[in-house]
């Protein structure tokens, strides 16, 4: 599209400037034979005219080898002006329209074929010139000389700026290279209606190639990944080290599911584990949107256990459709479940977690991982969170006002992605202010599966949350990635044991060992815990006695509306424990009907 655009653009200035001179210079015959034509110098002009607008208009459906027709054409027609115009110093002058043919040329052919166009150029224009009367064979060295040392400079300019889209470890594109290459490929796409795949690829675990075996090894493993890789893809498809040890390919007219299978050839090709995310373009998706969205697959490969592809498809489903509707429309719900202090002086309400509530009529029966997982392939999970979010801030600060004698905390989950984006922190603060919850009474829950996958902007945002006052949770600990060094390293503040630990409590048989190994770690690096899924007395009762401090459960009470909520309840400081009335919460405390 560039080539068509410049080309093109060449050809009109040409076929301006040609028939700008053909119309005001006069005729100058110097010498017996150099009358020349002026009638053909102006319908060359007026045919370079007529090419240029053609380009402009249709160039970027041109096949490639019919630009390096345009470009011959244009040195034909260069020469024809310089041959036949009726006045010698126009003549000279119109020679060096060919500096505008060997730029063109090294712009955007290779060396050879810009280095053809450039000597047929200084050819010609060093033939035409002495059969001018008049004019010594001389005449055509100079203007030769120039336009070949422009297309020399500009050749070697654009490929110096060629070299910064190349990464130099591994001689693929670099980030830059493959955002621009992707670019040309969605307009392409966009014309003609083919489909484009997009394929992201993580080494797992390469930091501990790097660490062990030092930056020497690993840079050999990438140059050998990116050597293998790159013979096994075509000729129009793209690989690109899009950074560190992610890998990029642009594969232009494949599905997804061809995509899939050459993804898993990759995989198969080298010996280092790898984690794949695939997704293909839509109509009028942006690239950042379809690079996001492949990043989600990629993310979702690496949170279900690696070293395998996951598909995050761009086909939108009546479910995504239907959520997105829902969240403009604001008809979402969010309960509340309290959660219970365990102490001497009984059971008392402390706080609530949100529970995000939706029936959905396309797909009764999505699961709340199922959801999740739609928001954030279809882009919508940053307008959930925040709705969730700031619907809950608001439905607390009224449960505040009716109960002033408590400080109920509030417990909002949020997803890894949010998290990841550079400007959480700035949101959360921002919807804090506009509902006036305090940033000390609210706690965000991550998943510690989530936290598995963490990047540094996730890591600077739970950092800047922690020092505005908001607490950091771990919800379902001992599901995911446990590690006792990033337990003692990971911003964080409270422990939600996952419910699969309390439902292992039984009034037949002891405590599980773990609880206590828990209640006792969380003791020592001064963690709140908070005990999840607490379902019957003797639940609550073990939970008690191993020194857990929090519980939440459908022991104690189920979710509800706000407005529910405080009428269910005569006193926050005294909840009695109630007989069990819904279904309990999934595992992540997101709660679709």
């Amino acid at each position: 599209m560039v080539m068509s655009r410049t080309t093109g653009a060449f050809y009109v200035m040409g076929g301006v400037l040609g028939l700008l001179v053909t119309a005001v210079a006069p005729t100058q015959v110097l010498y017996s034979g150099d009358e020349g034509n002026r009638m053909l110098v102006g319908s060359a002009a007026a045919v370079a005219l007529l090419l240029g607008i053609s380009l402009l208009g249709w160039g970027r459906r041109m096949p490639h080898w019919l630009h390096h027709v345009y470009v011959v054409l244009a040195t034909v027609l260069v020469t024809v002006a310089v041959h036949s115009f009726p006045n010698t110093v126009a003549a000279i002058t119109l020679a060096s329209f060919y500096v505008f043919v060997a730029c063109d040329a090294a712009l955007f052919f290779a060396w050879t074929q810009a280095a053809a166009h450039i000597a047929l150029c200084m050819a010609l224009c060093l033939w035409v010139l002495p059969t001018r009367a008049g004019l010594p064979w001389w005449a055509g060295v100079i203007p030769a000389g120039i336009t070949f040392g422009v297309g020399v400079v500009v050749g070697i300019l654009t490929r110096m700026a060629s070299e910064a889209d190349i990464d130099t470890l591994t001689g693929l594109l670099n980030r830059r290279g493959f955002d621009r290459a992707l670019n040309t490929a969605l307009e392409q796409a966009d014309r003609s209606g083919q489909a484009l795949a997009l394929v992201l690829v993580d080494l797992d675990r390469f930091q501990k190639v790097n660490d062990h075996l030092g930056h020497r090894a690993g840079d050999a493993v990438l140059q050998k990944v990116a050597d293998t890789w790159a013979a096994l893809l075509g000729p129009e498809q793209r690989l690109a080290r899009y950074g560190g040890d992610v890998f990029a390919a642009l594969l232009p007219n494949t599905t997804e599911q061809a995509a899939i299978l050459l993804t898993e050839e990759l995989r198969a090709a080298v010996s280092t584990g790898c984690s794949a995310g695939v997704t293909s373009w839509q109509s009028g998706e942006s690239a950042s949107l379809l690079v996001s969205r492949a990043d989600v697959g990629l993310y979702r490969a690496k949170q279900s256990g690696r070293n395998r592809t996951v598909l995050e498809s761009g086909h939108r489903t009546p479910l995504a459709e239907e959520l997105r509707e829902a969240i403009d429309n604001g008809s979402l719900d969010v309960h509340y479940q309290p959660i219970v202090s365990l102490g001497d002086g009984g059971e008392k309400a402390v706080g609530v977690e949100a529970l995000l509530r939706w029936s959905s009529s396309a797909q009764p029966d999505v699961t709340t991982e199922g959801l999740i997982r739609v928001a954030e392939e279809y882009d919508l999970i940053a307008d959930l969170d925040e709705l969730v979010l700031r619907r809950a801030c608001a439905d607390a600060a009224q449960l505040q006002d009716t109960f002033a004698a408590l400080e109920l905390t509030l417990n909002v989950n949020v997803s890894g992605l949010e998290l990841a984006e550079s400007g959480y922190a700035d949101k959360v603060a921002g919807i804090l202010e506009s509902t006036g919850w305090p940033a000390g009474q609210l706690v965000l829950e991550v998943t510690e599966t989530e936290l598995a996958a963490e990047s540094d902007t996730a890591i600077a945002n739970l950092h800047a949350l922690r020092d505005r006052g908001v607490r950091i949770a771990i919800d379902d600990f001992g599901t995911g990635y446990s590690s006792l060094s990033r337990l003692a390293t990971l911003p964080s503040d409270i422990i939600k044991v996952d419910q699969s630990f309390v439902a292992a409590i039984r009034s037949d048989s002891p405590a599980p060992p773990l609880l206590g190994v828990i209640a006792a770690l969380s003791k020592s690096l001064d963690l709140q815990v908070i005990a999840e899924g607490v379902e019957t007395e003797h639940q609550a009762a073990v939970l008690t006695e191993l020194g857990f401090a929090l519980a939440q459960g459908y022991h104690y009470s189920d979710s509800h509306p706000v407005a529910d909520l405080i009428g269910d309840m005569n006193s926050l400081g005294s909840l009695h424990p109630r007989a069990l009335g819904d279904a309990p919460a999934d595992e992540n405390g997101w709660v679709p009907l």
